[in-house]
């Protein structure tokens, strides 16, 4: 194919190939071509046109296909375009003379229809230049044949090319379109719109003086049309409308003309509604007779029409003119013609809210919807008034028939449906209106709930649910206000029925509000119910309506769930009771009673009764036990039994009570296919055979297979049957309208009106949903029966078919059929057999007989039925005789209905048994459907043959790639071949080709792919003609085939070219197309979201699409969604806009900021701005696809009227760029850095973004919406804790955020208002918390006093608030609160405390911030003010937390009334409330508990309206359980310590760090203070439960802070145990009886044996915690891992700051650990805590710690000194083990030293041991000689630091006891005096020397000092002289070193000090030694000149400074 890319075709290559290979390489050729040609230079095209129009002139006779016509079109009017245009004229010519050609011959079409397109498409596009040559070719196509759809396009694209010049032919045109426009191909009614379309642009006459014929062709066309014919005559026909209106030209004025006026045209569109396209005389003819003569095709064609009018002419014109269009369609839904049958006026009634939520729900924005809503409020009030006045019987004036009555009902349910509508969508935005008293909207709403019509009031009610989902704090007002009037009004048949409805309706609606409502309202309904029960036979002409108003408002009242139902069950088992008769006998003796009344009431009550159950199975099925089922079988046989009867009753009491039998059997069936079988398998015998009555029974009339038969197809397979179902705009209305023709409606079942649905219920009439539900049981019993029964029943079927004949053996097939295959269904399901063969063979009859039935739903439920039947049966051998049966089918049948049957069977039979694995039966199969799809005789077997190929292509997996190449072969040629007209082949072609692509995909991954190159051409060769093809589905599949290969192998798709075709169809009519391209962009931006954003835009500025460049593809997808209600589709474009934004969001900041500003600043206020219309766009096709990315140009910004919906999801947009940003440049949240990073380089930071983002966050938490408010402040909560410690650079000292204070404050204070809800006040009270705990604000009470009042409104209780909501959310708003004030006193109290510590880091940190004002002292003060509150709500909350926490066995424990902030009903949904508050009170509360040290002070009432802290917390006033003090600390420290330890322990805590952090700190908190911690230190079962739980937590959480707080909380539990022991001890030293031996053991752990039990030794919990701390990190330590690969034997194991502090954390609590045994256990324990302490010092001393063990020596060695010192070592019974085991410590640390070491480490641990272990321990040999020559070889160093430590080690041991001391002084100080004599004579170089000689200095020094005063001064005569030594005569003074000098000075010092302490011996060394004498006479001479100078330096520069001294401080 490479071959085919050149600007000539490569005619050698060409004809080497074979045909179908030649086309496909002509396609090729020519698209290249497209794109080549106008990149190529003029001169090259000119140079080579002659041989170019020659080829493509070949082409052209070669009979090309449909794709190659049109594009050889384009090419061949490119090629004048780009080249020379003079010889266009003889192309023209050669096509005129080719469609005047005389050969009629089958093969000469292909050519004559080319030339017809290569001259539509030359007019095109060369206009005017073939101007001369017009008339000829328009006359030469009109003479034509006129039944080709092709000739009438050419007229369309000569139109367009030559515009106004063509004026001359227009009448002409317009003649020959006209008669199109009626023909019978729907493929030519579609060309002639569109011609006609193109004609109106300049042809005025079309819509002037033409229009009324015009319009009534149109209503004539959409006789009998198909979707496109509707959508294209709906846009030709609303287009006229529109220009007739508002033309575009000015019109000549003619005598008697006048321009159309809006009446004209609505009264042309309505006489088309109501009388239809045909004539004056037909429907004269009809109306005598008495007939409707509109067809449901035509209204539908209008209804459509009147969307495109109403469109064109823009959302302004619509706010303007809503009163006209609404009059209008209330007028056509009350006019007799419309609403002579039911079913007329239920299909009226569709149309007209179909338009309406057409206009109203997308072109206008919220502001005009509300005055919409307020328009049709108005019309339903004056309804009213007419019926009231219809009604009243003093009224004779009014003169209103009944007629008028029974219309208006009709305009009353458009109205509210459409108001209902409206409110929902507006949700709390609307909340406005309803406060209006000027059109009292909800009083207008509930008066029409007393209309004689049940329709009516139903929709009346439904309007209400609308309201309640729309603004949910209506619901309980609603519900008080209609429960009100019920009771008031009970004796009026209307208000009883209405008021009924209404209430099921709102409690159907609490099912979509979070909020609910109270509890008590279920009561208040139940006891209504009741009472209409009860009340109902006391007044006959209210009997059935106070019936069906109280089984309705039982129905309805389950959906409130199992936790409210619970207590009603009981006197509902009652009331069901009775319902039915006590027996079955009585139901027989019933028959003798009543009348037709009676049975009426009866049956509506039963039938009533038996929904309520249904409702309980839907909604309870938690209290459907068993025994409840028990109570109930007994009445299920009753009304089985009642089932019996029917017939008989009917035939006594006439068809009066038949609609009553027909629902009593429908809600049987119903409630039976919902219970188990075996539940009522005694009454099977009487339920199958009314089964087998409905089903075949003589009574069945119509058939309901259009309801009955799409569930129970596969779904794909639907696609050959209703292909537009999914792909429209109007899918719902269509579908039910034209292809299902049966209209539901409210009234058919008024139970459905509690569903859990968004829109409105259309429940089917009860004949047809009693077929469904007859269908439904028969599935769920036939399972259940036995072989001979089920054969029976199967044979019974068959029978049926054969012998009935025409429509009624077709019903009932249908239903035998369906039965059945539900049946099947079950089976499958369920996993149960089918029986054996005499089953097996009736079944198969019955399937194969549904298989070539004529109904092709039928035949698509039959090859799903064999799948399954395949499925249940399992034998390899049934299957294979089904396979054989339908190749043997096709290879005989001729007809069609045998062989799409059959075709569809093979691709089924294995769908359910893990595809096709047989190599034989696929190569079969294949051949079978690839002659099946080549028979173009039969386009329906083409598109059934190619759908199961497709089919067998997904199920056979790898196995057919052997077939691959064939089949692209056959699918390119068949869509290169096949006439446009049959659009259903193309589509299945389209399935088959992404199914190819799925199967060759996995193929195409990786570096090499395996596949024939001709495959991968043919497949993008196919994507390219199926997206040229006009049908919207297979347009959608194109792009669907280029996403999968996309998916597999990016390299093969040019985004280039599909972006632009992706953006082109973004704003598509179709549904399905639209959904492929967004699906298609959410893949593509996952991958290369910028590319795509370019090459859209680079799309705008090529093609200049967008008005608004700026907004890009994010813009107008932003839109889309605004425009979109198909949830799929909405999803689809908001995921697209997330990955665009997690790829370019970071480095296109401020475009993404702005556009999420736009759309939330593009709120309902700008709706009047959107006068502007597009009229700009005229000179293209307004309903072109070309109008993808049209918009509107206002000033008000790029986006106008943006549903709130739309503006939440921009909130969501900008809280996570925020989120993208964090994980981004530093620079983000740092002003300083971002600014000066912006001077070097063009970047964008997100900090400099803040005013903005501030400003969108304010704007959201103060809107109507309260979705949008709760983003709003989720939005302002992001923003605080990301930026609250960003410093202001302009302003050191201050934070960022505070210059918007003003700002958080306004919009936070909305959501404190009274009547805020409680979801928005609880986000509010996060907001508000994080706010104040981010210590940015200075006046700290305003934010104080919002949290105050929200306390307050705690206080008040859940008994004295409105009860608006569900009692969850008074738990919800109590916690927020608690918890925001928690966080709040949390920050104080962490405030004071840093405060409280000088110099400590976060003190200095907090000072640069500017953070630590006094506004942050204050902040403990004012939460002081209410904490006696506080702490009384917070325990009560943790204590009805722990409570909530038990396990369900312990349910029975819970309080009956519920705890002190949730009910006892509302349990299951307080759970999360408390789940997400407790921690963050726990900790609040350990806070408060520590600041008061556990003593109770009376603190008051403390204002509580009631006691909220429980008995247990010794709150309660009771004199019988008051509890002391202690008791009471005791269960608070228990219940902070259950509720950690429990949580602690949850193996779903896996992700709450900060609740694991607030636990830890809370038990902190709590251990601090001495009272717990003696609780704690008493119990030691308590500390080892609390150490387990905390070694947990160590081992599986890594993070760092949470493993530090774990070994503190250790630490202090230790210490709790050390003041334990202590406090023992202590009290036997007082105590002289506690001297015994026995007890002596008792004081720590360890007993006399010294055994440590695990699980029970608090010492052996703690090492083992301790032991896994230290060998994570360091793994050395342990000898099983010292040598593994894991254990990092030999590497260096760095370890960070944090490791370090876990490291010496643990190491210290090993330190305490003997100090808490008895002394055998401390020996038990020492040898351990030596080990782990010697192991680490020893990695430390390595250096293979890293290079942060700096920090890690400290703390090992004030370890050491803690184990040395313990009182244990000198216990008298440990004593001597601990010396003997010290000694072994001693020896293991002599051992380890070694060269390479840190020798400075060593010898300070060997110093502590000296010091601090006792002399028996460092005294002995060869212990003491080791420690000599160990300080002997470190004095020897050379390096001077090494001797400075030494020395100053030496320092310590001289001073230390002189048993330690003696040994070390005559050893070294000998060696210590001679190092100082050599000073002499090499004095010291640098400081480190320097400090080294003053160090050995100070250590003679020592050693003089410890000797005894005999021998001191001959000591110091020797230290005299050396320091006399040191010093420097005058001349050397001068130029010595600064060391040296430094030195003289040291000695001099030394000299001056030790001199007169020992004058004795100083005079006689003085007068024994003149030089000496002299040497520091000198010295003290030199000192002291030198101090004089520097006291005369201050008086010389005095003289200097000027003599008056100027102030500058003057306070």
């Amino acid at each position: 194919m490479e071959q085919a890319h050149s600007l000539l075709l490569n005619e050698e290559a060409c004809s080497q190939l074979r045909e179908h290979q030649r086309a496909e390489f002509v396609f090729e050729w020519l698209s290249f071509l497209k794109k080549l040609l106008p990149a190529t230079d003029r001169a090259d095209v000119k140079k080579n046109q002659k041989r170019l129009v020659e080829q493509l002139t070949t082409v052209l006779t070669g009979s090309p296909g449909p794709p190659t016509r049109l594009l050889l079109a384009q090419c061949l009017a490119l090629v004048y375009r780009v080249g020379d245009s003079l010889t266009s004229s003889l192309t023209v010519d050669r096509c005129n003379d080719i469609i005047r050609s005389k050969d009629d011959s089958p093969s000469f079409l292909p050519t004559r229809l080319a030339a017809v397109a290569c001259l539509g498409v030359l007019y095109e596009q060369l206009g005017r230049l073939l101007i001369n040559s017009f008339k000829e070719s328009v006359a030469n196509l009109l003479k034509a044949t006129k039944s080709s759809e092709v000739r009438v396009a050419a007229h369309q694209y000569i139109l367009k090319g030559l515009g106004v010049s063509a004026v001359s032919c227009h009448r002409d045109i317009y003649k020959a379109a006209r008669t199109c426009l009626t023909d019978r191909s729907m493929a030519v009614r579609c060309a002639a719109a569109k011609c006609l379309l193109e004609l109106q642009r300049e042809a005025v006459f079309l819509w002037s003086t033409e229009l009324e014929n015009v319009a009534t062709l149109c209503f004539r066309a959409f006789e009998g049309s198909n979707y496109d014919v509707r959508v294209g005559i709906s846009k030709l026909l609303g287009t006229l409308l529109a220009s007739a209106l508002e033309p575009r030209q000015a019109i000549a004025p003619r005598p008697g003309s006048k321009r159309n006026s809006l009446k004209e045209v609505m009264e042309l569109l309505s006489s088309g509604f109501l009388r239809g396209g045909a004539g004056f005389l037909r429907a004269s003819g009809d109306m005598l007779k008495g007939i409707s003569s509109v067809s449901r095709d035509v209204r539908v064609g209008i209804t459509q029409t009147c969307v495109v009018f109403v469109s064109i002419l823009g959302g302004a014109w619509l706010e303007t003119h809503f009163s006209c269009l609404l009059s209008l369609l209330m007028e056509w839904v009350s006019h007799a013609r419309a609403t002579q049958y039911p079913a007329d006026a239920v299909s009226c009634r569709c149309c007209a809210s179909f338009i309406l939520r057409a206009t109203l729900g997308t072109l206008l924005g919220e502001k005009a919807q509300i005055a919409a809503a307020k328009e049709i409020c108005q019309l339903i009030s004056k309804q009213k008034r007419v019926v009231d006045a219809a009604l009243h019987e003093g009224n004779m004036e009014a003169r209103v028939s009944p007629a008028d009555v029974a219309a208006s009902q009709h305009v009353l349910v458009c109205a509210l449906l459409e108001l209902g509508s409206l409110l929902q969508d507006l949700s709390s935005t609307a909340a406005p209106l309803l406060l209006d008293t000027s059109i009292g909207m909800l009083d207008t709403v509930i008066s029409v709930l007393l209309h004689p019509s049940a329709s009516a009031r139903l929709a009346a009610a439904w309007c209400l649910r609308c309201v309640a989902v729309g603004m949910p704090a209506q619901v309980a007002v609603l519900l008080d206000r209609c429960a009100e009037r019920l009771n008031a009004l009970k004796s009026c048949p209307e208000a009883v029925a209405g008021y009924s409805a209404a209430i099921a309706a709102l409690l159907g609606a609490v099912q979509l509000c979070p909020l609910g409502i109270s509890h008590s309202k279920g009561k208040v309904v139940m006891t209504l119910a009741e009472d209409l029960l009860r009340s109902a036979a006391q007044n006959s002409r209210i009997s059935i309506q106070r019936t069906q108003g109280g089984w309705l408002l039982l129905s309805a009242l389950f959906t409130l769930g199992p936790t409210v139902m619970e207590q009603h069950l009981p006197r509902l088992l009652l009331l069901w009771k009775c319902a039915f008769p006590l027996s079955v006998k009585d139901v027989e003796n019933e028959l003798r009673r009543g009348d037709s009344f009676t049975w009426q009431v009866t049956l509506e009550g039963r039938a009533g009764a038996l929904c309520a159950m249904k409702s309980l199975v839907v909604h309870c099925k938690d209290l459907l036990t068993d025994d409840v089922i028990s109570r109930l079988r007994p009445l299920l046989s009753c009304a089985v039994a009642l089932l019996n009867q029917l017939p008989s009753i009917i035939k006594s009491y006439g068809n009066q009570i038949k609609n009553a039998a027909t629902v009593f059997r429908l809600r049987v069936y119903e409630i039976l296919t919902m219970l188990q079988p075996k539940t009522y398998e005694g009454n099977f015998g009487t339920v199958l055979k009314q089964l087998l009555n409905d089903l075949t029974g003589p009574e069945i009339t119509a058939c309901a297979e259009l309801n009955l038969l799409p569930s129970l197809c596969y779904s794909q397979d639907l696609a050959l049957l209703v292909p537009l179902i999914d792909s429209l705009v109007t899918a719902h209305f269509i579908f039910n309208l034209i292809v299902f023709s049966v209209c539901g409606t409210l009234e058919y079942d008024p139970f459905t009106i509690f569903e859990k649905a968004q829109e409105v219920p259309t429940p089917l009439p009860p004949a047809s949903a009693l077929t469904a539900a007859a269908v439904q049981l028969f599935g769920v019993i036939f399972p259940h029966l036995g072989i001979q029964q089920k054969a029976q029943i199967l044979e019974q079927f068959c029978e049926f078919v054969r012998h009935l004949k025409g429509a009624r053996q077709q019903t009932v097939q249908i239903h035998v059929a369906a039965a059945f295959c539900c049946t099947l269904k079950c089976l499958a399901s369920s996993r149960r057999e089918l029986g054996s063969e005499e089953v097996q063979r009736p079944a198969l009859s019955l399937l194969l007989g549904a298989l070539e039935g004529s109904n092709p739903l039928l035949r698509c439920m039959a090859s799903e039925g064999l799948s399954r039947l395949v499925q249940v049966l399992n034998d390899p051998n049934f299957t294979v005789s089904i396979t054989l049966m339908s190749f043997d089918k096709l290879k005989t049948a001729r007809d069609a209905i045998t062989r799409t049957g059959h075709a569809l069977a093979l691709s089924a039979v294995y769908r359910y048994l893990s595809g096709i694995s047989s190599p034989q039966y696929l190569s079969a199969c294949v051949g079978v459907l690839f002659t099946l799809s080549q028979d173009s005789t039969s386009p329906e077997v083409q598109m059934w043959a190619l759908h199961a190929l497709s089919m067998v292509v997904d199920l056979a997996g790898p196995l057919y790639h052997s077939h691959l190449e064939a089949s692209f072969t056959l699918v390119l040629r068949l869509l290169l071949s096949t006439p446009h007209t049959h659009v259903e082949v193309q589509q299945s072609l389209g399935r088959c080709l992404n199914a190819l692509i799925t199967s060759m995909g996995p193929d195409l991954q990786g570096a090499h792919t395996y596949l024939p190159i001709n495959t991968l051409t043919s497949c993008l060769v196919g994507c390219a003609v199926m997206q040229d093809i006009q049908d919207c589905l297979v347009q959608a599949q194109a792009i669907s085939c280029l996403q999968q290969l996309h998916m597999f192998a990016p390299c093969f798709v040019n985004l280039a070219s599909l972006v632009p075709s992706l953006c082109i169809n973004l704003c598509s009519s179709y549904l399905s197309l639209r959904r492929a391209v967004v699906a298609c962009l959410r893949q593509l931006a996952q991958r290369e979201a910028v590319e795509v954003s370019e090459h859209a835009v680079a799309l705008v500025k090529e093609e200049q699409l967008f008005k608004i460049i700026e907004v890009g593809l994010e813009g107008a997808l932003f839109s889309l969604l605004d425009r979109e209600s198909d949830p799929r589709l909405c999803r689809d474009i908001q995921e697209t806009l997330v990955h665009m934004m997690s790829s370019a969001a970071e480095s296109n900041l401020a475009h993404w900021l702005k556009l999420c500003k736009d759309v939330l600043s593009a709120s309902a206020d700008s709706a009047a701005a959107a006068a502007v219309e597009t009229q700009q766009e005229e000179d293209g096709d307004r309903y072109d696809d070309s109008s993808a990315f049209h918009a509107k140009s206002e000033s008000s910004g790029p986006f106008n009227n943006l549903r709130w919906s739309t503006r939440v999801f921009s909130m969501e947009c900008v809280c996570r760029i925020i989120a993208q940003c964090e994980n981004g440049d530093l620079a983000h949240f740092n002003m300083a850095l971002a600014q000066e990073q912006r001077l070097h380089e063009s970047a964008d930071y997100v900090v400099l973004h803040l005013a903005d983002l501030i400003r969108m966050a304010f704007m959201a938490a103060t809107d109507h919406s309260d979705q949008l408010r709760l983003a709003g402040l989720q939005t302002l909560l992001v923003i605080i804790r990301k930026f609250s410690n960003v410093p202001e650079p302009e302003f050191p000292g201050h934070v960022i955020l505070e210059q918007y204070q003003a700002n958080v404050g306004a919009a936070l204070r909305p959501a404190f208002h009274v009547d805020a809800p409680p979801n928005v006040t609880a986000k509010a009270c996060q907001v508000c918390s994080a706010w104040i705990a981010s210590g940015v604000i200075s006046d700290l009470r305003r934010v104080h006093q919002l949290l105050a009042s929200s306390l307050a409104k705690v206080q008040v209780g859940r008994d004295v608030t409105s009860q608006l909501y569900n009692e969850s959310t008074f738990t919800m708003e109590t916690l927020a609160v608690l918890k925001a004030w928690a966080e709040v006193y949390i920050t104080a109290v962490q405030g004071s405390r840093q405060r409280e510590s000088p110099g400590s880091h976060l003190q200095q940190q907090s000072d640069e911030a500017g953070t630590a004002d006094p506004a942050g002292a204050g902040l403990l003060k004012l939460v002081q003010t209410d904490l006696a509150t506080l702490s009384r709500l917070w325990l009560a909350a943790l204590q009805d937390h722990a409570l909530l926490t038990l396990p369900s066995q312990y349910s029975s424990q819970l309080p009956s009334t519920g705890g002190s902030f949730y009910t006892a009903e509302m349990v299951e949904q307080a759970r999360p409330h408390y789940y997400s508050a407790w921690a963050t009170i726990l900790h609040a509360t350990a806070l408060w508990l520590n600041s008061t040290g556990f003593i109770i002070v009376d603190e008051g009432p403390a204002n509580l309206s009631r006691p909220v802290t429980p008995t247990s917390m010794g709150q309660s006033t009771s004199l019988s359980s008051v509890k002391s003090p202690e008791d009471v600390n005791t269960d608070r420290l228990h219940l902070i310590l259950g509720i950690s330890v429990e949580f602690l322990c949850s193996p779903h805590s896996g992700d709450q760090m900060e609740n694991i952090s607030s636990c830890l700190q809370a038990l902190q908190a709590l251990l601090e203070v001495p009272w717990p911690r003696s609780k704690v230190g008493n119990d030691q079962a308590l500390s080892v439960e609390l150490l387990s739980v905390l070694h947990r937590l160590i081992v599986t959480r890594e993070s760092p802070s949470i493993q530090l707080a774990v070994l503190e909380l250790v630490r202090q539990i230790v210490c709790a145990a050390q003041e334990h022991v202590k406090e023992k001890r202590h009290s036997a030293e007082v105590d002289d009886g506690a001297a015994e031996k026995e007890t002596v053991p008792e004081f720590g752990e360890g007993r006399d044996t010294g055994g440590l039990v695990p699980g029970k030794s608090l010492v052996f919990g703690a090492l083992e915690l301790c032991l896994c701390t230290l060998v994570r990190k360091l793994p050395q330590l342990s000898p099983k891992l010292a040598g593994s690969p894991t254990g990092r034997g030999g590497q260096t194991c760095f370890l960070s700051n944090t490791d370090c502090r876990l490291v010496t954390s643990a190491l210290a609590i090993l330190s305490e650990l003997p100090s808490i045994c008895s002394p055998e256990g401390s020996v038990s324990v020492l040898p351990t805590v030596l080990y782990l302490l010697l192991g680490v010092l020893r990695e430390a001393v390595k250096g293979s710690v890293g290079a942060e063990s700096g920090q890690l020596v400290p703390g090992i060695l004030q370890a050491l000194r803690t184990v040395l010192t313990s009182p244990m070592s000198r216990a008298e019974k440990s004593r001597g083990a601990w010396t003997e085991l010290l000694r072994c410590a001693l020896h293991t640390l002599l051992e380890s030293w070694h060269s390479g070491m840190d020798e400075v480490t060593t010898l300070t641990s060997l110093t502590i041991f000296l010091l601090y272990a006792s002399a028996e321990v460092t005294t002995v040999e060869p212990l003491q000689t080791r420690c000599i020559q160990a300080f002997r070889d470190s004095l020897e160093s050379k390096d001077p630091v090494v001797s400075r430590e030494s020395y100053q080690m030496l320092v310590s041991l001289f001073q230390g006891p002189a048993l330690v001391a003696r040994p070390f002084i005559l050893a070294l100080g000998g060696r210590l005096v001679s190092q100082l004599e050599e000073v002499e004579k090499s004095h010291p170089q640098g400081p480190a020397e320097l400090q080294a000689v003053q160090d050995a200095i100070r250590a003679l020094e020592a050693l003089v000092f410890a000797a005894d005063e005999t021998h001191r001064p001959q000591l110091v005569a020797v230290l005299l002289p050396i320091l006399i030594s040191l010093l420097l005569d005058e001349n050397a003074l001068a130029s010595a070193p600064a060391a040296s000098r430094s030195l003289h000075e040291s000695a001099l010092r030394d000299l001056m000090r030790i001199g007169p302490q020992h004058s004795t011996v100083f005079k006689a060394l003085m007068a024994s030694s003149p030089h000496m004498k002299a040497r520091l006479e000198a010295a003290v001479k030199g000192n002291q000149e030198s101090v004089n100078t520097k006291a005369q330096a201050p008086r010389v520069i005095s003289k200097n400074t000027p003599s008056i001294q100027l102030k500058i401080n003057f306070l």
